[in-house]
């Protein structure tokens, strides 16, 4: 049996300190930080590596019960290689609610990594943690977002128009959505039933 935070291209892992060099190129690429809702100046290897470091001891305060917010490494099954990361946050266990945010770098693109990390952390949340919905916010310039979260089955809910400053323009941020009965009808293969 396959284990929890294993899908069948990836796993979902914590943060380690020898990620800095991984997370130090995602913040040099342009189209990581313009789909933020902010372009942050340059961060350097020391402050990068502080911040994994501390990641990487950061106890989960209260967890399961109070802050159900973390961040997860994606690697490959295969051979360990780091392909991205996905944060969860807005989690609201009172409304049931929450939404996350993710990256693969470049090279890793267009290889399933993002939609099964996707599905683990909503079978996470909804089967563990008793959630009942998550939304999710593209900008309309991240067309490869709107598709992957269309394709995962995630309604469109609404368009908050001008919301985003980033290149030089202002764009608008779509809403979708997804619930636990949307989700356990389209990924059966995620639902576990033991």
């Amino acid at each position: 049996m396959a284990k929890y935070w294993d899908g069948r291209r990836i796993r979902l892992r914590g943060i380690e300190p020898g990620d800095e060099a991984a997370h130090f190129r995602v913040n040099q690429e342009d189209d990581i930080s313009r789909f933020q809702w902010v372009m942050y100046p340059p961060v350097s290897r020391a402050a990068t590596r502080k911040w994994s470091e501390e990641a990487a001891v950061a106890r989960l305060e209260g967890f399961p019960l109070s802050n159900h917010e973390f961040t997860a490494q994606m690697e490959t099954l295969a051979d360990g290689v780091l392909v991205g990361s996905i944060a969860t946050h807005h989690a609201d266990p009172r409304a049931g609610v929450f939404s996350y945010g993710l990256h693969v770098e470049e090279e890793f693109r267009g290889h399933g990594y993002a939609s099964e990390a996707i599905c683990l952390i909503l079978r996470y949340y909804f089967q563990e943690l008793r959630y009942q919905k998550c939304n999710v916010e593209v900008m309309a310039i991240n067309v490869p977002s709107q598709k992957l979260h269309e394709a995962l089955g995630f309604q469109l809910e609404g368009r908050r128009r001008r919301v985003v400053y980033t290149h030089g323009e202002h764009s608008d941020m779509i809403e979708y959505g997804i619930t636990i009965e949307e989700f356990r009808d389209l990924h059966p293969d995620y639902w576990r039933r033991e």
